[in-house]
């Protein structure tokens, strides 16, 4: 059952993050950075959470995927690390900016997008469940990504300077 199997994995992977995010997250405060839109915040964890059930309950378990869209995964996987590795003890899935004036992580992805993790994310909540043929839930997580996602970076450009 490819289904379970695939959901399993970005389940651990995400687990993974969200402890090393918690890690780093406090690591930063404790070193004088601030967290700005956390309002928001609880409504990105919805959404992840809604859109990795919504595929595992709606899509039949014998699904068999596409194998060409789960390697297209397999790479936002690789380009997910990539931007991980780029930002290192920096990385969190929340807002956190120092109170002065630091430089922008230029390495990377970073060195040619602005928002390089947003970029995977948009991706992944697109291509994951399209690999089991499930269009309409990448169709409407993607609408309501992109709706936080805008806020989000409106958010985080504005406390950057970038505004």
């Amino acid at each position: 059952m490819w289904l379970y199997g695939v959901l399993g994995l970005v389940v651990l992977q995400r687990l993974g993050e969200l402890m090393l995010a918690r890690r780093n997250t406090t690591r930063l405060l404790d070193s004088g950075y601030i967290e700005v839109g956390a309002r928001h915040y609880p409504l990105i964890v919805l959404l992840h959470a809604s859109w990795l059930l919504a595929i595992a309950l709606t899509v039949p378990p014998q699904t068999a995927p596409n194998l060409v869209l789960l390697m297209v995964f397999l790479v936002l996987q690789a380009a997910r690390v990539w931007v991980l590795a780029s930002l290192g003890p920096r990385w969190t899935t929340r807002i956190i900016v120092p109170k002065e004036d630091a430089p922008l992580v230029s390495i990377g992805p970073y060195r040619w997008f602005s928002h390089p993790n947003y970029m995977v994310v948009v991706a992944e909540i697109a291509v994951l469940p399209l690999i089991f043929g499930a269009v309409e839930i990448a169709v409407v997580f993607t609408i309501l990504n992109g709706f936080l996602l805008w806020h989000r970076v409106r958010v985080e450009s504005q406390a950057l300077g970038r505004a």
